[in-house]
């Protein structure tokens, strides 16, 4: 059996596949991990949006029948290895020398969080030499309808950046921001769709930046990890958020505990995502 959902709206259309998340269905026989990686279909475009924690993508792109060799861009939300890691065979397996590459100049820098490496495996210089590479703090329109949106602006106080882990700059190890935290957005007739990896910008500061990129004031729903995992300000913010902005459609994955999940079912009915899992927009 296939789960799929359908936003419905004039106009255009995307398709979302979900190749890499930390949850699977039952019967359907693809592998998790903790990780994230999404396959677009949209505006003619092939786009792979993250790419999971190892090879994991490949295997699940290979049974879903997606040839990763037909990409046309490749964006990442931001440096950590869960998401980044899956470039490593990405590279070595298929051919992206049609491809292209976006994401925020500090995407690349080294990462670490308690002695541990946990940055992207592939330096800026070595992805260079398989795709073409194009870094930005900007919003780019990467279709008609799509947006990267850049390095993402804070907005509200329950959503202000604590660092994780150090990266490296200028030799120096600096507490890291994670200023490069972005996401997706796809405008249309209806509102917004955000599309986004883990919200380390806050999921809220993410969807106010959204509607200001796209000029519209409607979000349809969001699909990703909002790194919720406990009750706090955050978490009761971020439900006010959605409730304030009729925002009906929520799919949080990879990095939401089961706990965060319950107390936003009980204002907002979501949806579960896993591995395999088509949604229409």
């Amino acid at each position: 059996w296939k789960i799929i959902l359908r936003v419905k709206q004039k106009g255009n259309h995307m398709d979302i596949r979900v190749v890499v998340d930390n949850n699977t269905f039952i019967d359907q026989y693809y592998l998790g991990e903790p990780a994230a990686c999404f396959y677009l279909e949209v505006d003619g475009k092939r786009i792979l949006f993250d790419c999971g924690y190892s090879d994991v993508l490949l295997k699940n792109a290979d049974k879903m029948k997606i040839d990763l060799n037909m990409l046309d861009l490749i964006v990442l939300s931001h440096g950590h290895n869960d998401h980044t890691g899956g470039l490593v065979h990405l590279a070595e397996q298929c051919d992206l020398s049609g491809c292209k590459l976006i994401a925020h100049p500090d995407c690349f820098y080294k990462k670490r969080f308690e002695g541990e490496q946990i940055g992207s495996p592939m330096t800026l210089s070595q992805l260079s030499d398989v795709v073409r590479v194009e870094l930005s703090r900007e919003p780019i329109r990467l279709t008609e309808n799509l947006f990267f949106l850049g390095e993402i602006p804070e907005y509200f106080t329950f959503e202000k950046r604590e660092p994780i882990g150090e990266c490296e700059r200028d030799t120096k190890w600096i507490p890291d921001q994670l200023l490069e935290d972005t996401a997706l957005a796809y405008k249309t007739d209806e509102g917004v769709f955000i599309i986004t990896g883990c919200s380390h910008s806050g999921i809220c500061n993410i969807s106010e930046y959204a509607k200001k990129i796209t000029e519209c004031e409607r979000i349809i729903g969001i699909l990703g990890g909002f790194h919720i995992f406990k009750e706090s300000e955050k978490l009761f913010g971020t439900i006010q958020y959605f409730k304030e902005n009729h925002i009906h459609k929520l799919y949080p994955s990879h990095c939401v505990s089961f706990r965060a999940k319950a107390l936003i079912d009980q204002e907002i009915k979501i949806s579960d995502v896993a591995v395999g899992r088509l949604i229409q927009v």
